[in-house]
């Protein structure tokens, strides 16, 4: 992928990037892997709003992706690299050998035509086959990882992401994130060799409103120019500073840098050094 320029028609294209889809073969989803994507505007069951700041876009098709990978041993083969309007990533499609059809999200590296493998014993230390986290040589780069097994990939999925294999040692492997966390994960734990493809989305800039409305997120208004009827932050003639001991959400509890992480989280012995700040 490319990040593409375009004439600086107006303030919003001169300062948009866009990307190039040079990487993409395919425009159709295979229709047998697509469901219809409903909108539900950050609201619940009861239509109140629960997450802020949604709403809109454009219609999307929600593309079923294997993240579980449990193929085990059946080869399969990349029949296309195609655009998912859900993640910044590439997805491919595959075909393996008993016929059935899904889509992976796509490492860098690995082009159509070439085969993948999924299986829980020892196989060749190549971009977009699978295995369990023990037999992977310290060093490698690996994504789309679970955190317990046969629960599927949960770690390491979006553009550009991946995960260092530090060592095994027991039970556990040792993994460093892209935070820069080190953490312990059960080495029987299935991985995906490679680095996610499309490291050059977090190039891409915006530039514009309506682009941001076409994505399905709404207007965020800033506390500090509201009413002190609405917001904490809010009230005053011009620009003024928040004006209290910290800062604070919309209702009154702690915001901006604040720890939200429990104290006596169950997966906190597994953490051998904690990302950077």
């Amino acid at each position: 992928m490319g990040i593409k320029i375009v004439k600086p028609t107006s303030p919003g294209r001169r300062s948009a990037t866009f990307d190039d889809f040079s990487d993409i073969t395919k425009t159709q989803p295979e229709k047998s892997l697509i469901i219809i994507r409903k909108i539900q505007a950050g609201r619940n069951n009861q239509g109140k709003i629960t997450v802020r700041h949604q709403g809109g876009g454009v219609k999307r098709y929600i593309r079923q992706i294997d993240f579980f990978r449990d193929k085990f041993d059946v080869p399969g083969k990349i029949m296309s690299v195609e655009y998912d309007p859900n993640r910044g990533a590439r997805i491919g499609l595959v075909y393996y050998q008993d016929g059935a059809k899904r889509y992976i999200v796509m490492p860098i590296g690995l082009k159509v035509g070439e085969v993948i493998l999924s299986s829980q014993k020892p196989i060749e230390i190549k971009a977009g086959n699978a295995l369990p986290i023990k037999f992977i040589p310290p060093g490698v780069a690996v994504y789309n990882i679970e955190l317990e097994p046969g629960r599927g990939g949960k770690i390491a999925r979006a553009a550009g992401n991946l995960v260092y294999v530090m060592g095994v040692e027991g039970n556990y492997a040792q993994l460093k994130m892209p935070s820069g966390e080190i953490r312990l994960v059960n080495k029987d734990c299935l991985s995906t060799v490679g680095q996610v493809s499309n490291p050059d989305y977090r190039h891409i800039t915006i530039g514009r409103a309506g682009r941001q409305r076409l994505l399905g997120i709404r207007p965020t208004v800033r506390g500090t120019a509201q009413n002190p009827v609405d917001h904490p932050h809010g009230g005053g003639e011009g620009n003024q500073p928040i004006g209290l001991k910290h800062p604070k959400t919309k209702w009154g509890k702690p915001a901006l840098g604040v720890k939200t992480r429990k104290g006596n989280k169950k997966s906190n012995r597994l953490i051998i050094q904690r990302r950077k700040k």
